[in-house]
Formats: C-alpha cells, sequence, structure tokens
C-alpha cells in the first residue's frame, strides 16, 4: 500500500469518530471540525489502554467541534522523529516520553526511565505539581519554537523480562535487550547491550533471538503487549518506579483552539493519567500473584545496590550537562531523602 493511501486509513478509529461527529445531532460546530492527527509512543495493544479512552471520550465531549485521530508507534513517522514531526506540523500532537522522541530539551534525559528517579507512580505527579519540575519543564520547552509542553504523567515501572533466566549481575552481561535511550545506556555498564527496534518488532525479535529481552516496562505491559509469550522470566528488581510520558502539541495548532477545548483536552490528559495509576498498580501485582507465562527471579539486594549506587554517579553525570539539570537532579535527592524520612508507605 502507498504510503499517501496508508496515512490516509491508519487512524484508531478515525472512520467510528467522524461518523459519530456527522451523526450528533447537537453539534454546535458552525463549520467542519477541527481535526488534529495525534501519534502516541505506543504500539497498538497497548494504546487501547494508555490513550484510545482518552481520545474516544475527548470526541465525544467536544460534540462536533474537534476530532482527534489516534496513529500507534511509527504509524506516522518512527518514533524517534516524532518531536520533528510535532515541531513542524507534520503531526498536530504526540503522547511519548521526551528520551525516545528525540527531543532536543536538556530535560529530556529525565523522561521516560531515568534510573531510579522514582520507586512509585505517584512520585510522579507528587515531583511535578509540588516540586517544581512542571516551571522546570515549562520553562525549557519555551526556548524551543514550534511545540508547546502539555504535561506529565506516570507510567508503569521497568524490569526486565527476558527468555532465559537472570539471577545476578553477571547474567545480564551480553544480554541483547530492548529499552529506552538513557535507561540503556545506563544499564550498559552492567553489560547489557541496548537494541533499538519499532515497537511492532519487538515480538518477533524475541522469537528468533535477535533479542534476549526487553527492559522497556513493567509486567503489566509485558502481558498486554504479547512479550510474555516469548520471555519467560519477570526480574524483580527494577531500574526505576515509573515512566514518564509527556503530551505535546504543535504550537500553532494549540494556541489557535479555543479555551474550553483546550480545556477540555487537558481534562482528558488527567483522566487518562489516573486510568493508567490504578491499571498498572493493579497489573503489577496481578500478574506477579495470578500471571502463568513467566517465573519470577531476582537479583539479591546486596548486589543491586551496585546498580543503585552507580545511578547516584549517573546523575551527578547528568547534573553537570547544565544549570537546569543540576536543578531537576538537586531535586531528585531532596525528594528521594524527603521520602525516606518519611518512612511507611512512602518508603521502606
Amino acid at each position: 500500500m502507498r504510503r499517501r493511501d496508508f496515512l490516509k486509513k491508519a487512524g484508531i478509529g478515525t472512520a467510528t469518530a467522524v461518523a459519530s461527529v456527522a451523526a450528533t445531532p447537537f453539534a454546535k460546530a458552525a463549520s467542519a471540525p477541527v481535526r488534529w492527527r495525534l501519534q502516541t509512543y505506543a504500539g497498538a495493544a497497548l494504546a487501547e489502554h494508555v490513550i484510545k479512552p482518552q481520545i474516544e471520550a475527548f470526541n465525544k465531549a467536544a460534540n462536533g467541534e474537534m476530532v482527534i485521530e489516534l496513529y500507534t508507534s511509527d504509524q506516522l513517522v518512527p518514533t524517534s522523529e516524532l518531536f520533528r514531526a510535532v515541531q513542524d506540523g507534520t503531526i498536530d500532537a504526540a503522547q511519548c516520553d521526551e528520551d525516545s522522541m528525540s527531543s532536543p530539551a536538556d530535560v529530556a534525559i529525565f523522561g521516560a526511565y531515568f534510573p531510579f528517579a522514582t520507586r512509585y507512580s505517584l512520585d510522579v505527579p507528587a515531583l511535578f505539581e509540588h516540586w517544581g519540575l512542571n516551571a522546570i519543564w515549562e520553562e525549557a520547552y519555551a526556548e524551543i519554537r514550534g511545540i508547546t509542553w502539555l504535561g506529565a504523567g506516570a507510567w508503569d515501572p521497568c524490569n526486565f523480562a527476558t527468555t532465559t533466566p537472570v539471577r545476578s549481575l553477571a547474567d545480564l552481561k551480553g544480554k541483547r535487550v530492548f529499552s529506552f535511550p538513557s535507561g540503556g545506556k545506563f544499564m550498559s555498564r552492567f553489560g547489557v547491550v541496548p537494541v533499538s527496534l519499532p515497537w511492532e518488532d519487538i515480538q518477533v525479535a524475541l522469537q528468533t533471538r535477535e533479542l534476549d529481552g526487553v527492559c522497556w516496562s513493567g509486567i503489566t505491559e509485558d502481558y498486554t503487549s504479547g512479550w510474555a509469550d516469548v520471555c519467560k522470566y519477570y526480574l524483580t528488581n527494577n531500574i526505576c518506579g515509573a515512566w514518564i510520558g509527556s503530551y505535546f502539541a504543535n504550537t500553532a495548532k494549540w494556541n489557535a483552539l479555543p479555551g474550553h477545548l483546550k480545556t477540555l483536552f487537558k481534562l482528558t490528559c488527567d483522566s487518562s493519567n489516573y486510568y493508567r495509576q490504578h491499571w498498572y498498580w493493579w497489573g503489577e501485582a496481578h500478574y506477579r500473584v495470578t500471571g502463568s507465562k513467566m517465573q519470577l527471579t531476582s537479583i539479591p539486594d546486596d548486589e543491586w545496590k551496585k546498580v543503585e549506587d552507580e545511578a547516584r554517579k549517573f546523575w551527578d553525570e547528568v547534573a553537570a550537562k547544565s544549570s537546569r539539570c543540576a536543578k531537576v537532579v538537586g531535586i531528585l535527592k531532596q525528594y528521594a531523602q524527603t521520602m525516606e524520612k518519611a518512612g511507611r508507605p512512602y518508603r521502606y
């Protein structure tokens, strides 16, 4: 199929959304609805949870004034080109971590899984809403033309799912693993070989042993994405407690929206953030306890402490990149100290 034809047909639920708008008797739009194309980092199976309900709700609540067409990972452009595509207006909006979409912002390295930055998913909104990260991110993206950062949310933790068992740091050496840029670069210090592939190719790569595993998610996504059908082992030690993902829009397209549609979009982002909080919290326990496809393995705490200690060195290296990065690292350190002092249930 020619790419032009593909782009016309590839949106999730696009035809349904358009038909729904056309059939709505109370649509108030005086002219054709505003149309956006939004691409997510997630493949089709994962998008069913992390964004599709949000877009369906937005299209319904917009009442004929606006329709968002949803595209999954790499459908319109490769994920690594998402930032530029939104910036240039090729795509109107995106849901992704900054690390994967090649954001030029200095704070982009903190997107996705910055090693050991968080313990739980609630750490993410706490850091952004109450510890100053919102203001820092707004400042950083105000310096970049053409794109507007709309906010961040939390996803699942980051664990290894592998085709052979991992019970020591030595077992990680030489393993070819699909991961996020910064997380993979960090774990390469322990012999992991980071591999970059399109999301939809991962399961086949695991089946053909092109990959030995993934370090891209928690166990909920391993089951949802089908990786648990190929990866028989799940390492309970994680390198971060929650993925940080963000929403972005082309600045001109965002500024052209009336205020009530901006508010509506942000409200549906909040709704999606809330859904992911409880869906992942449920799934991470559910699949560990009742899942039958993966065997749980662990690296002893005293040995895993080497990874945690190395992460602190990594933090200091990142802090040296810019004064803004240093400010973020300072907040992360202060936050971690506060959580430790707070004790249970914040830290154990």
